[in-house]
């Protein structure tokens, strides 16, 4: 019997359609001899769908009620084991209806806040289902750059300069960050919303009015801001990490190919034109020209980064190199990236559907180890009468 993976995508995030791409992308490359795939779309409204015609991104194109006609409503009950996918359409309340689907593994293929930031995988943890990917402890400080770039610099891992603060703390003090901004860090900067992903309201600010601008544009996506000292002679290189913190690998290397101060969402998934070719369609060196000192020490950050954050499954670090000082400093994680980094995979020999085939060893290889833990003790304090006392002095909280 195939194994059945319910691949998930989509979700109420900035980064929806680049999720509909990345998960075409995989679905097509899981081998369909040793697996049964089962998309599980999560529209903009938060309802989850499955249907084969969501295996062919030319489907959207029709327009998403269109395709969603020829879709069924589905849901997961929060019941751990139960790894069913049921019909949303009941004849009763206590009706669960048949299942459509029995998953035995979740692929999570999900890009942004509400979906990569560990709000997702807290479902799927309460589920109990086997899955590929970071957990939620690890997804929530990955997605949020200021509380990653605390934890990597409390390790000895180099990040840049950077001044962080709320939406509401700079409606109410502008005056006195921007001062702190132009005395920590100075001209040029990357302003940033904390816990977005694809270049999503980033932008970069040369003088005072620019700054507040481009805050003022990254406060509509996030209520955590992030300001970053920026290297004028910047180089980028990504390196993808496969398995789990206490067994990885690195990827080759890449060179992202930008026109302007950062590489923008435009740059990113549409290679500067209109497509629907996802992450592999920018314009990039790969491998990227570096000596091999530079490329060992960007692997060796990029596995670190992966390891301190307690990252599993496939994800790709960003690093930026100072031209001018040949420093190297990690910039971020894509706990999941566009096009789940296939392409960095294929160029260090491991197709896309040993890629695939990867992912899902490692999701019930987590399965298996987290089984081994003690989650509760098999005793009733309550028949013990232990607590029980304390519960009275709770009436007068009424």
């Amino acid at each position: 019997m195939k194994t059945k993976i319910g691949v998930f995508f989509g979700g109420r995030s900035t980064e929806h359609e680049i999720s509909v791409i990345s998960a075409n992308q995989a679905m097509a490359a899981i081998n369909a001899d040793k697996y049964d795939v089962v998309p599980v779309y999560i529209a903009k409204d938060g309802h989850w769908y499955t249907g084969d015609a969501l295996r062919d991104v030319s489907n959207y194109k029709k327009g998403i009620q269109t395709l969603l006609k020829d879709c069924t409503e589905v849901y997961m009950r929060p019941v751990y084991g139960d790894y069913n996918l049921y019909p949303a359409q009941r004849r009763g309340f206590f009706d669960k209806g048949k299942p459509v689907a029995t998953l035995d593994v979740a692929i999570p293929v999900l890009h942004g806040s509400n979906v990569e930031d560990g709000i997702f995988e807290g479902v799927l943890e309460t589920i109990g289902i086997p899955y590929a990917g970071c957990n939620t402890l690890s997804s929530a400080n990955g997605m949020d750059k200021i509380t990653m770039k605390m934890i990597l610099a409390a390790d000895g891992i180099p990040v840049v300069d950077y001044v962080w603060f709320t939406d509401k703390q700079w409606g109410r003090k502008k005056e006195a960050l921007t001062d702190e901004i132009e005395n920590k860090l100075g001209y040029p900067v990357i302003v940033k919303p904390a816990n977005l992903g694809s270049s999503i309201g980033i932008g970069s600010a040369h003088n005072r009015e620019e700054l507040e601008t481009r805050i003022d544009d990254a406060a509509r996506y996030s209520a955590r801001i992030i300001v970053e000292h920026m290297i004028k002679n910047l180089q980028e290189i990504n390196c993808s990490v496969l398995g789990d913190q206490d067994d990885y690998e690195t990827s080759v290397l890449e060179e992202p190919i930008k026109s302007g101060d950062f590489l923008d969402y435009n740059m990113k998934y549409m290679g500067g034109g209109k497509n629907d070719r996802g992450m592999q369609a920018s314009k990039k060196r790969i491998p990227a020209e570096l000596p091999e000192s530079e490329t060992k020490r960007i692997q060796y950050l990029a596995g670190e980064t992966f390891r301190v954050l307690g990252c599993h499954g496939v994800s790709r670090v960003d690093v930026m190199v100072d031209g001018d000082t040949r420093e190297i400093y990690v910039n971020e994680i894509n706990t999941i990236p566009g096009s789940l980094s296939f392409y960095l995979w294929e160029a260090a020999g491991v197709k896309f559907d040993e890629l695939m085939d990867r992912l899902v060893r490692l999701a019930l290889k987590r399965k298996r180890n987290q089984e081994t833990k003690t989650t509760s003790f098999d005793s009733n304090i309550f028949a013990m009468g232990g607590g029980v006392k304390g519960v009275k002095g709770c009436k007068g909280a009424k």
